[in-house]
């Protein structure tokens, strides 16, 4: 099933997973211009995000200027997308990211690519490079990772639960917490604290293959900008550049966060 989403883009949908666990993935793929050789982009969004916020827009922005195609998608649970939210899980949302990257390499003729991913979108981001380089069948060409929270499970979520949190999770199997990003509260599921710890990357050295720029809000309430100091140190063997910005929020949206966004992002597309 395909249409247009209101960028003009050809938005469609591809089905993930077998039987009772298929689920519809939505999609918008970006064709790039007749002849470009640029590395194409892929955003990987946040927890609760879709791909019609700020910065995957402007990506894609960003990619009609260069010419080259551009590649957003929402998980299972979220915007468009079937499935239910609360059986999300890092590694349900690796297996619809791997398959939206592979339709994408089959549908636009390139596996060359760069990897943007947002919040929970730069933990996958780093899963999926490493199950790329696994398959030698794609090439990433950088990964841009903004306000990054691999491990946010184990790490930021788990040492700060509270009584009435732990109980939640053994008695109903999920907690709720306000978010200042909308009116409902977010919902995190004891399945996706327990499938964190299978899928941690900050427990030995993270070997991507390609060089990596880090974009971290010294401001951030959500990820701790120590954490993205600590993801800098995985990275001991890759060339890797991390900016800070002193009064950066989490979501980084702002003319001039998106503007650093954008730079990393090109200069990965053209192999600089």
């Amino acid at each position: 099933m395909a249409g247009t989403n209101g960028n003009g883009t050809a938005a469609d949908f591809i089905e993930v997973g077998e039987g009772g666990d298929a689920r519809r993935i939505a999609l918008a793929l970006q064709p790039p211009a007749p002849g470009n050789a640029l590395a194409h982009l892929v955003w990987l969004g946040g927890y609760r995000s879709d791909m019609s916020g700020t910065k995957a827009v402007e990506l894609a922005g960003l990619a009609g200027r260069l010419g080259t195609a551009c590649v957003r998608f929402d998980y299972s649970g979220h915007g468009a997308s079937g499935g239910a939210f609360t059986d999300g899980t890092i590694s349900r949302w690796l297996a619809e990211t791997l398959a939206v990257i592979d339709h994408a390499a089959r549908t636009l003729g390139s596996r060359r690519l760069v990897l943007v991913g947002s919040s929970m979108g730069g933990w996958i981001a780093l899963r999926a490079v490493a199950a790329l380089a696994a398959r030698k069948d794609v090439e990433v060409a950088g990964l841009v990772l903004i306000a990054p929270a691999p491990d946010f499970t184990s790490e930021l979520i788990e040492p700060n639960l509270t009584e009435a949190e732990r109980a939640a999770l053994a008695e109903r199997g999920q907690f709720e917490e306000p978010t200042p990003y909308g009116p409902d509260p977010n919902i995190y599921t004891l399945k996706l604290i327990e499938d964190g710890r299978r899928n941690r990357v900050l427990d030995g050295v993270i070997e991507t293959g390609c060089p990596v720029h880090i974009l971290q809000g010294m401001a951030d309430p959500d990820v701790p900008y120590a954490h993205a100091v600590r993801l800098m140190e995985h990275l001991s063997g890759d060339d890797v550049v991390l900016t800070m910005i002193r009064d950066g929020d989490h979501r980084l949206s702002r003319p001039q966060d998106i503007a650093k966004i954008l730079e990393a992002a090109e200069a990965f597309a053209r192999g600089q």
